[in-house]
């Protein structure tokens, strides 16, 4: 049986969005291994720069969703998308927070939220990889990388002034 691409999104970001506690960014590895290795929907390079694109742009961090369904269905596979996304997770926050409040003292709480910190650094980090995996494919570009990184860590930079000097870089040839 053929469904539609609508049908596909909805079925996908609905499983999605329940995996990504911590935000869409915890996602991404996911994320990218349907839409580019299972349903083929775009190539790695595609998911890249969708990647990017939705970082680049202000507002939060589950644009890449949007921007997945669009490039999937268009404008409708972008609503389709953010609207299964955004959903099931949203009814199930307003859900949960009212009984978490219930418990805010009980040790099993404050247990949990120890716990899940580690699970969404975890998440974050393993989408970093992915897609330095799908985008770096030489030494220099691993080590501008690895440099970025390094420098998010340890100073207060914004973020964009090393994505423009990566582009210098870039465009000079040296990546």
């Amino acid at each position: 049986m053929i469904s539609s691409p609508l049908v596909e999104l909805a079925g996908e970001f609905l499983g999605l969005s329940l995996l990504s506690i911590g935000g869409a960014n915890a996602i991404i590895p996911e994320l990218q291994l349907r839409a580019v290795h299972t349903l083929h929907w775009m190539t790695a390079a595609d998911f890249a720069q969708l990647f990017a694109l939705s970082q680049a742009a202000p507002g939060p961090n589950v644009l890449i969703v949007a921007l997945v369904g669009w490039k999937v269905a268009g404008v409708t596979g972008a609503i389709v998308a953010m609207v299964a996304m955004c959903g099931p997770t949203s009814a199930l926050t307003y859900w949960f927070t009212q009984v978490w409040d219930r418990f805010r003292d009980a040790p099993l709480r404050v247990a949990i939220q120890h716990g899940l910190a580690p699970v969404t650094v975890g998440l974050i980090l393993s989408s970093g990889y992915v897609l330095t995996r799908t985008t770096d494919h030489s030494v220099p570009a691993y080590a501008v990388t690895g440099l970025t990184v390094l420098l998010v860590l340890t100073t207060r930079w914004h973020p964009l002034w090393m994505l423009a000097a990566a582009a210098g870089l870039g465009a000079l040839g040296l990546l």
